[in-house]
């Protein structure tokens, strides 16, 4: 007998199709699959079955009386809890007095795969305004990595990690798609900035109209062919549903691995040196680079511009606490406080214009360093983040630590190094798992190509997914 949830969003499509099993059916066994491991994992939060299930009969109704349907007809699908959805309440990570907002229509990229026929039926969990490395909230409680549930990991690369569903769409401004994708051994990829419409993207109680700097929005998926499916949909690029493999003979790939502003745990930098001996032995030419650009400029600028977004969406309490600190949060950055710094972080929050404009010119600048270097390179190889996943800790943010295999401690402000360099410049990003640390935990890598170069990365990703390994299935489930 199949297990129709083993097969990843293309497989099962072609049986819903073939009707080898109804949309009925296939949102059922997503959520049996689900009440049998959400009490574990707190992956996914919030329900509509009742929609979902009207939707699924309307689609096999559809398919029975021959009708056409679209590209993801029947497929049951969560989302992220901070996509706007009309008649499902959205807390954007565990906000309650956004539950009770009114007149709430779809996002546009709800809009797109209800259109393409896809079955939204949950919400995954993820952190407080999307703004930490751990998806926790007072609200729904905290999530647990599939492969390890004393450690963190996001809702959404849970609910794919374990089949509670194939498909998701979710947001990159910090590492959001990229670090759990890494975490839970799953894949996903980071669009070019602008390539996704973020309409209805950040739920809040006055409509945003205007994109929000650094971040995108994206798929995340068991295979490369189905980043691909979902990003062709949420799209109007052209990005085509299929296409074939990139060669890997002859693939000029720029390896950066070693950076001293830096820290990569040698539990993390084991498997992705591996990976990239068998990148090379499957004909890629692989060189070891520094940063593209100078890395400490470039984590200043990158948490200047970050720090003014979540800035702009922080109760104003908040903000006056930071206001008030800021003038000796600058001094300690004048003394040699670090760009991943808490007296970074309050500056950055309490940003002026003429900082930001500053800080934009130097993205500038930096963009126009990056466009040779891909026309040395095809893509860049690079770690998504310094540990693999790590214990849960929802301590004070300022005294937090990351442990490194070799002893060392690292600051948990220090965690978007490695995510920073796609994210500041608007480039495509998509991460593959790439091997596992001694522990058993998965690790992936990122395939960062040049701007709108997505079908570049992600033909890439299908290749090293081809020849070199996927996908795997958590054992504990």
């Amino acid at each position: 007998m199949t297990d129709f949830l083993s097969l990843d969003a293309t497989d099962q499509l072609a049986a819903l199709s073939a009707k080898q099993i109804s949309a009925r059916e296939l949102l059922n066994l997503s959520v049996q699959r689900t009440d049998a491991l959400n009490a574990r994992l707190n992956a996914v939060v919030v329900r509509d079955l009742q929609r979902a299930a009207a939707e699924a009969q309307t689609i096999d109704d559809r398919r029975g009386r021959g009708e056409s349907l679209g590209p993801l007809a029947g497929l049951p699908m969560t989302v992220k809890d901070h996509f706007d959805i009309e008649g499902f309440p959205c807390s954007f990570g565990g906000d309650a007095s956004l539950l009770q907002r009114k007149g709430v229509k779809d996002a546009g990229v709800i809009r797109k795969v209800r259109a393409a026929g896809a079955i939204i039926w949950g919400r995954t969990n993820l952190p407080i305004y999307g703004s930490n490395a751990q998806a926790y909230n007072k609200l729904y409680g905290t999530t647990n990595n599939p492969w390890d549930v004393k450690r963190t990991s996001g809702g959404s690369a849970v609910a794919v990690a374990t089949g509670m569903t194939a498909l998701e769409i979710g947001s990159d401004i910090g590492g959001s798609l990229r670090t759990p994708a890494s975490f839970c051994g799953v894949l996903t990829h980071k669009p070019t900035y602008g390539l996704v419409s973020q309409e209805g993207f950040v739920p809040w109680h006055e409509r945003i109209v205007a994109d929000m700097d650094l971040a995108v929005i994206g798929p995340m998926a068991r295979s490369v062919r189905d980043l691909r499916l979902l990003l062709s949909i949420l799209t109007d690029s052209g990005i085509p549903a299929e296409a074939p493999p990139a060669n890997l003979k002859g693939l000029k790939a720029a390896l950066w691995m070693s950076e001293p502003e830096f820290a990569l745990d040698p539990e993390v930098a084991a498997p992705l040196t591996g990976f990239a001996k068998r990148l090379a032995a499957a004909g890629a030419y692989v060189e070891p680079v520094a940063c593209p650009v100078p890395a400490r400029q470039m984590m200043f600028v990158y948490t200047t511009l970050l720090y003014a977004v979540l800035g702009s969406i922080l109760p104003w309490p908040v903000r006056a606490f930071y206001e008030a600190i800021r003038a000796p949060s600058k001094l300690a950055l004048a003394l040699g406080a670090k760009p991943l710094s808490l007296a970074q972080g309050v500056v950055g929050m309490t940003a002026r214009h003429r900082e930001w404009l500053f800080a934009n010119e130097s993205r500038a600048r930096m963009s126009e360093i990056v466009q040779p270097f891909f026309g040395q390179f095809d893509v860049l190889i690079a770690p998504v983040f310094c540990v693999a996943a790590f214990p849960h800790d929802h301590g004070l943010l300022p005294l937090r630590k990351l442990k490194c295999s070799d002893g060392r401690v690292i600051s948990y402000l220090e965690v978007m190094d490695w995510i920073a360099l796609a994210t500041l410049l608007g480039l495509p990003a998509t991460v593959v798992p790439a091997g596992f640390t001694k522990n058993g935990l998965p690790v992936g890598v990122q395939i960062i190509g040049p701007r709108n170069g997505d079908a570049l990365t992600l033909s890439v990703a299908q290749a090293i997914e081809e020849q070199i390994g996927g996908f795997q299935w958590p054992p504990l489930f």
